[in-house]
């Protein structure tokens, strides 16, 4: 989502007038683009504050902070005099952007906005497709916010607070958005939402979405992240199944297979609904590659309550799974509600287990793939070999041998690690 909004902020500063550098050194102006969901994030954006000051050796350049982190700190960015911050926007602020930057350059305080808007889509902007970045610069993946803000107030999660509520945009809008990146070449769209299966305009919910997309000409690919467990209908399993165009992938998080830690954290779900869900995803369709999220040491979680997440993971076997230890963000329910009373001891402990059953998973589930036949989407041409990915989200290493970015290429799986998959092209056969 941050680098679909990069984008978003490069085209309103380019109509503005603004006109970007690739050496922050250089710059007259430079923003950080932050996230308030990773633990220290903060501080690793007061140290690249810090070392942009100490780079340029007093010459001067305003400084702006943009994004959750923006909002979820707005008191410490604007009082702290140490960080030498000129102006702060938040997520739904981003059209305001030249004004701020002109107000930095007067007197005064420094300008600010953070208001959270319930209808605030950026569906009147088309990202910058000039940015550099690693999808858009290649022609391979196009980020597409569809929906922004969440309704859910997982005790966890501070993105109601700094994203606001739920609103999508139309179906008609994001069509046309990826028919321009059809039009550039563009092969893949990844759907993007804070939780971006609830995505509904008027009378069409999720699965329209995806339906209309995929008769888009040109894209071959649609992916979608970050869904939420409780939003899955049939006929939106029945589109991921059935259409050919939508990858057979789901990233499904978890977060905990205890219903009481899932109470806590009001996932609004049971273990054996998330149990019957995957079931339901499997006989639809067999070969599903399934992801998820799991959180450890939530407030107040007991061995008893960890060994459910153990068992979960061992029953479900997740394709991959991103596991992180609990902490605690400023303005949630839980930090206000819960204490952090799981020893952080107890949560690297946790934290080791699931990571190496999770290993020992990947590698059952990726050699399972030997001596299939996948479809590579190219993703780039590394220095040793050519990277693409399979229908299913596998990265596949194959042998150099002059495949472009964008390109589809049929392979051979030859072998597989817990990391990736490596396999032949047909026509080297």
């Amino acid at each position: 989502m941050n680098e679909y909004d990069t984008e978003l902020v490069r085209s309103i500063l380019d109509k503005a007038g603004y006109a970007f550098i690739g050496n922050e050194l250089e710059a007259d102006i430079v923003m950080l683009n932050t996230c308030a969901i990773r633990e220290h994030a903060h501080r690793k954006v007061y140290g690249r504050v810090h070392e942009i000051h100490h780079k340029r050796q007093g010459k001067p350049v305003k400084i702006g902070i943009l994004g959750c982190m923006a909002t979820n700190l707005r008191t410490d960015l604007l009082e702290n005099k140490s960080l030498k911050i000129d102006f702060i926007a938040g997520p739904d602020s981003y059209k305001r952007l030249p004004q701020l930057i002109a107000e930095s350059y007067g007197e005064g305080e420094k300008p600010f906005d953070l208001t959270l808007s319930e209808f605030e889509t950026y569906s009147d902007i088309f990202p910058s497709q000039n940015s550099g970045g690693n999808s858009h610069s290649r022609n391979v993946n196009a980020w597409i916010a569809v929906m922004r803000g969440c309704n859910n107030f997982c005790t966890f999660c501070v993105v109601p607070y700094t994203r606001g509520r739920e609103r999508s945009r139309s179906v008609e809008n994001v069509v046309d958005e990826v028919r321009r990146l059809a039009d550039n070449g563009f092969k893949q769209v990844t759907l993007l939402g804070q939780n971006v299966n609830s995505y509904r305009h008027e009378k069409s919910d999720f699965a329209a979405l995806l339906e209309a997309v995929s008769r888009v000409d040109g894209i071959e690919r649609i992916r979608f992240t970050s869904p939420h467990p409780k939003d899955f209908p049939n006929p939106l399993l029945e589109v991921v199944a059935n259409n050919p165009k939508v990858c057979k992938h789901i990233h499904l998080p978890l977060q905990s297979g205890n219903d009481a830690v899932l109470d806590r954290m009001n996932r609004t779900y049971t273990q054996a609904e998330f149990l019957a869900l995957v079931d339901k995803a499997r006989k639809l369709s067999p070969k599903i590659v399934l992801s998820t999220d799991i959180i450890v040491g939530f407030s107040g979680e007991t061995d008893t309550e960890f060994e459910d997440t153990v068992k979960v993971m061992q029953d479900v076997e997740f394709d991959s799974a991103f596991i992180f230890k609990y902490s605690e963000r400023e303005g949630t329910i839980a930090q206000r509600k819960f204490p952090d009373d799981v020893p952080d001891a107890i949560k690297t402990e946790r934290i080791v287990r699931l990571n190496e059953l999770q290993r020992e998973i990947t590698l059952k589930k990726n050699r399972a793939h030997i001596n299939e036949i996948h479809a590579l989407l190219i993703e780039n041409d590394g220095k040793d070999s050519t990277l693409g990915r399979t229908d299913g989200n596998k990265l596949v290493l194959i042998p150099k041998n002059g495949h472009k970015s964008g390109e589809f290429v049929p392979v051979r799986i030859t072998d597989a690690g817990p990391h990736n998959l490596k396999g032949t092209p047909l026509s080297n056969n």
